[in-house]
């Protein structure tokens, strides 16, 4: 066969039996995940190229010789194209279904947010307009209001700071400016800041007096870390209890562990305890589930990492950076 009509209209006829074919196989896997449909997409486009191809070579009676060769190189191009396909593919999935994720949690942060800011709201109108209308009058009632209307527009305030620091995590508008950090220091303000809040409770924060490391980090978002960690432990901890802050380095990294005596995490509840507005099925998290989400965030923008587990009597959270 030396006609190109001929060849044209022969490797379109193949190419097209087996594109119906493929046709076929994908309606068959209706309801699949991502990455089979993208598997299955990629192999029927190199089939029908290598039909195509095999079609036309048989069809012009080369030889013996001649025809291996070209059945050697579409096969071995339809299997690099496979490998090469499958690869990206699999890596096109799994951005799919981030961003299925990060719209859920999207959803989801809304809803939390809305729920969290619409109770103080009420509160804060409620007080405000019994002080206004002169509902309540003896001093003692109108201080009282005065310090519950501050202290809600504290606790908004601080949960529209975590959507902002969570906004700009999101959208990579941190600058981090990365230096070598005492750690001993970074700790020290950290539990200076929730001391307050753990005194409150009788809560004990235990940390070591020496041995702590130098990290490479930022400063102010390494500080934030672990006051958000302390604050969390602190919250969940039986009043009475104690919370623990160690470090130490290994060969390739820092680490700093804070310890709680809260009872534990549900298992099921362990590997989604950084994700934005997870509160669990024991409402671990508080102030729309942003703290650890930040905390994640922050850590992972340094170049480390953060996991939970629970211990004897409690959980534990833990931080590697570089040293």
């Amino acid at each position: 066969m030396h006609s190109l009509r001929g060849i044209l209209l022969l490797s379109l006829g193949a190419g097209a039996l087996v594109g119906l074919a493929g046709a076929g196989v994908l309606r068959l896997l209706r309801g699949r995940s991502i990455i089979v449909h993208i598997v299955a997409l990629i192999t029927i486009t190199v089939a029908v190229v290598a039909a195509g191809v095999i079609a036309v070579a048989q069809a012009m009676f080369l030889s013996d010789h001649d025809l291996t060769v070209v059945l050697i190189t579409v096969g071995v191009a339809a299997l690099v194209s496979l490998v090469v396909g499958v690869t990206f593919g699999r890596r096109l999935a799994a951005a799919a279904m981030w961003a299925r994720q990060a719209e859920r949690d999207r959803r989801e942060l809304v809803a939390w947010v809305s729920h969290d800011l619409r109770t103080p709201l009420a509160g804060l109108r409620a007080m405000s307009e019994a002080l206004e209308d002169g509902v309540v009058a003896d001093p003692e009632a109108v201080a009282e209001y005065h310090r519950r209307i501050g202290a809600e527009t504290d606790r908004m305030s601080g949960l529209v700071d975590d959507l902002f620091e969570l906004s700009r995590i999101h959208a990579g508008a941190l600058h981090l400016h990365l230096t070598e950090v005492p750690l001993a220091e970074a700790v020290s303000d950290a539990i200076a800041s929730v001391k307050p809040l753990a005194a409150s409770k009788g809560i004990r924060i235990d940390a070591s007096e020496q041995g702590w490391p130098v990290v490479t980090a930022s400063e102010p978002e390494l500080g934030r870390v672990i006051a958000n960690l302390l604050v969390n432990s602190v919250r969940y901890t039986r009043a009475g209890g104690t919370v623990r802050v160690a470090a130490g380095h290994d060969r390739d990294a820092v680490w700093l562990t804070v310890s709680d005596s809260c009872g534990g995490i549900p298992a099921d509840d362990l590997p989604r305890v950084f994700d934005v507005a997870f509160r669990g099925s024991r409402e671990r998290t508080e102030g729309g589930g942003l703290g650890l989400a930040i905390v994640r965030g922050l850590v992972e923008a340094q170049g480390g990492r953060v996991s939970a587990r629970n211990v004897d009597g409690g959980c534990c959270f833990e931080i590697r950076l570089r040293t």
